[in-house]
C-alpha cells in the first residue's frame, strides 16, 4: 500500500495581528512596512487561486487586500510610515503613493538586501535606480489580456497617467539638463547635453535618451534610445554623449528628448528635434 502523507497547515486569525500591528505603530516614531508580492504568488502555471491571482496570472495589480488593509491602518495612526515594496512585476500601489513618507521598490535580492534598505533609508547610500517596467495605477488601464497587440501597454504606446512610469527614480541629489545639441547625417546621430548635480550631495544621474516615433497610427510614441549613469559631484556640470544608429531614428524630423526619465510631470529633462 502506498505511503499516504497528511500536511497541517495554520492561518493566523487575522484581526488581533493587525490589531497588534497597529498598536506598534502608535506607540513608534516611524514605521517601516514590508509589503508586496513573493514567489510563492506570481510566476507560471501555479497551483494558486486567491483574489487577485490565478494560477500564476494577476487579475489585478493592487496589493493583496491584507496588505493593502495593514498600511492603510498604520497610516491611520498619523505616524509616518515608509512602505518597502517586494516583487518580480508591477504594483499598483496608489495608496501608499499618495501617503507614504517614502516609497522604495527592493524587487526581489539577496541576503544584503536588508543592509542596502537601511544604508538607502538613513541616506548613507545616495540611490539611483530607475524602473525597468511602466507602473499602472490599474490594470483597468490596460487593454484585455487576451489582445496581444502592443498598442496601450508599455511606456512606448500607453498614453494615460501611470503610477511610476518605465524609467522613473529619485536620488537625494537634483540634477538639471541644459546646452542640447543633436546632429543628424548618413551614418547616424549624435545627441549630446550637459547634466548638472544642483546639489551639495555627490549622487549618480541615469542620463535617458527618447526619440518620439513618426506619428503614424501604430508608431510607438517614444522609444528609449540609449542610457547612461553618470557620477557627478555636488555642483559638477559634465557633457553627455550618445550616437544612434540610422536605423533607430525615423527619416523625418523627430522630437526627443534627454533628462533623468520620460518627459513627463517634474521629470528634469530637455527637449529638441532631430
Amino acid at each position: 500500500m502506498a505511503g499516504n502523507a497528511v500536511r497541517l497547515q495554520w492561518i493566523p486569525p487575522e484581526a488581533p495581528l493587525l490589531a497588534e500591528a497597529v498598536d506598534t505603530v502608535r506607540n513608534c516614531d516611524l514605521a517601516i512596512a514590508f509589503v508586496g508580492l513573493n514567489p510563492n504568488l506570481e510566476g507560471e502555471e501555479m497551483r494558486v487561486s486567491i483574489p487577485g491571482f490565478s494560477g500564476g496570472d494577476r487579475t489585478t495589480l493592487d496589493l493583496p487586500a491584507q496588505q493593502e488593509k495593514l498600511i492603510e491602518s498604520a497610516m491611520a495612526t498619523g505616524k509616518p510610515v515608509i512602505v518597502v515594496l517586494t516583487s518580480g512585476s508591477a504594483i499598483s500601489a496608489n495608496y501608499a503613493a499618495e501617503h507614504a513618507a517614502a516609497l522604495l521598490e527592493s524587487w526581489y535580492n539577496g541576503e544584503e538586501t536588508g543592509t542596502a534598505i537601511a544604508e538607502t533609508l538613513a541616506g548613507l547610500n545616495n540611490p539611483a535606480g530607475r524602473l525597468p517596467v511602466t507602473f499602472y495605477k490599474s490594470v483597468d488601464q490596460l487593454p484585455k489580456f487576451e489582445d496581444y497587440s502592443m498598442q496601450g501597454r508599455t511606456y512606448r504606446y500607453f498614453k494615460g497617467e501611470a503610477l511610476y512610469g518605465f524609467g522613473f527614480g529619485l536620488s537625494y541629489s537634483k540634477f538639471s539638463y541644459s546646452n542640447l545639441k543633436t546632429q543628424r547625417n548618413t551614418k547616424g546621430s549624435t545627441v549630446t547635453v550637459r547634466v548638472k548635480n544642483d546639489s551639495v550631495r555627490d549622487g549618480d544621474e541615469v542620463v535617458q535618451l527618447y526619440v518620439n516615433g513618426a506619428g503614424g497610427a501604430n508608431d510607438p510614441i517614444r522609444n528609449l534610445r540609449g542610457f547612461q549613469r553618470v557620477h557627478l559631484r555636488g555642483g559638477e556640470s559634465r557633457e553627455v554623449s550618445f550616437t544612434i544608429d540610422p536605423a533607430d531614428v525615423p527619416k523625418d524630423k523627430v522630437k526627443i528628448s534627454v533628462g533623468g526619465g520620460q518627459p513627463t510631470g517634474q521629470i528634469p529633462h530637455v527637449e529638441g528635434t532631430l
